[in-house]
């Protein structure tokens, strides 16, 4: 059997009651850590379950996991997944191939940043299509997310922008050498990406946003540390939302109760 557990957001106590007891039952336990992290060490999870974690990287879920579904046709295996084990589109497809192997899986479900930035009042039915935004580089900067930002707009809708985060990545001049080299980790900030969407409207010009436009920085949602904060994305460009992990919404058309929930998060201007 493999066990497909969601985590929830913050540390080892957010798994849920049947996710800690599906935990419990098995011989290997391995922990996703590139799509998104937990906010605790994995130390942390291995006391609270008292069993080993396995660390399982981008390289390990996309090149060697046949060695984990293997083994789930033996004996229980548990693939940890920070937030829910459907917010990302490796996970699905991790499912797909277990199906191919004929490993009966079952996934158990948590919180994720999806549900969670409820917590900023803006009504989760009232967001459209949920966007992703990488680092640029100096030769590459996609803007693809712009259309689908721009469609929300013009609905309406509520932008969800997932940001950035590199964690263990090779260099691309080491993989150019032939000989992987990582970079630091890196996460990027709600500043940063408010820098890289109005240097995209820039050049689009098509009005999915602007300076003025209303916008909400989140950071470490779900634990007691969390902050949100609401300002135009000229006033997010100079916001110090702390740690990791930060997400952005970009706001549509505001309906009244969401305007008085989200001014308790509003940045205060001199008059």
């Amino acid at each position: 059997m493999l066990y497909v557990i969601g985590l929830g957001l913050y540390d080892e106590k957010d798994i849920t009651v049947r996710g800690l007891e599906a935990v419990r039952s098995c011989q290997t336990i391995y922990l996703e850590a590139y799509t998104s992290l937990l906010l605790v060490q994995k130390e942390k999870l291995e006391e609270f379950y008292g069993k080993q974690v396995l660390v399982a990287d981008r390289e390990f879920v996309e090149m060697e996991a046949d060695t984990m579904l293997d083994s789930a046709k033996e004996h229980n295996v548990a693939f940890l997944v920070v937030g829910d084990p459907f917010g990302a589109t490796t996970h699905t497809d991790l499912q797909i191939r277990a199906h191919q192997k004929g490993i009966k899986v079952e996934v158990i479900h948590n919180a994720s940043i999806l549900n969670a930035v409820g917590a900023c009042g803006l009504q989760l039915y009232r967001y459209g299509e949920a966007v992703s935004i990488v680092f640029f580089t100096e030769t590459w900067q996609p803007d693809s997310f712009y259309d689908r930002i721009l469609s929300n707009r013009k609905q309406g809708l509520h932008t969800l922008c997932l940001l950035d985060i590199k964690v263990k990545e090779p260099s691309l001049e080491s993989l150019a050498r032939g000989k992987k080299v990582y970079e630091p980790a890196r996460f990027m900030t709600v500043n940063t990406a408010v820098e890289q969407l109005l240097q995209v409207e820039a050049s689009r010009n098509l009005g999915a946003f602007g300076k003025d436009s209303l916008a909400i920085g989140v950071s470490r949602i779900g634990s007691p540390s969390q902050q949100i904060v609401a300002g135009t994305m000229q006033e997010l460009l100079d916001v110090d939302l702390g740690e990791p992990l930060h997400s952005l919404i970009l706001a549509g058309d505001m309906h009244v109760i969401e305007t008085e929930f989200l001014e308790q998060f509003t940045i205060k201007r001199s008059s």
